[in-house]
């Protein structure tokens, strides 16, 4: 039985990647049909560069998420989604300690490859980044390495 998008939006952030605490990612919201996906994310501190600001390669890796989740939502089943090509485009920087938002959409999910592209927003709705890719779509079995994660502690 397939899951709607909001059951699936809860599976997604309950069993996730180790990346998703480093990323501080959280899935916000699903649309399987357009294979699109929104999220939030906030890296821990040691994400920045010199400058203070978030380092290139982790809002490439916020990006290639977005990216990813948005065919894997699109397919209606568990796929893994190795990314064969990927460029981004830096348009301003990503300011460290505050929320950051992705959208990612599936433009073409054939067999052998999918297409897709992210962009990636301040608050103010700022376009900060953007991201083209494509990747090669792969069944996973049940038993796949995804975690659950830990409960979060209250100080």
């Amino acid at each position: 039985m397939a899951l709607n998008d909001e059951d699936l939006k809860a599976r997604m952030n309950r069993f996730v990647p180790p990346t998703a605490a480093i990323l501080g990612q959280e899935i916000l919201e699903i649309d399987s049909a357009a294979g699109r996906v929104k999220m939030k994310f906030q890296p821990i501190d040691a994400c920045r560069n010199p400058m203070g600001n978030i380092q290139g390669g982790i809002v490439v890796a916020m990006l290639d998420d977005a990216a990813a989740f948005a065919a894997i939502v699109k397919s209606g089943k568990r796929i893994g989604i190795p990314t064969i090509e990927l460029k981004t485009s830096f348009f301003a920087p990503a300011r460290a300690g505050v929320p950051l938002f992705a959208e990612g959409r599936c433009i073409k999910l054939g067999k052998r490859v999918a297409f897709m592209e992210a962009d990636l927003f301040d608050e103010a709705g700022t376009l900060l980044a953007r991201l083209t890719t494509s990747a090669i779509p792969v069944e996973l079995p049940d038993s796949s390495n995804l975690v659950a994660r830990e409960p979060e502690r209250s100080a």
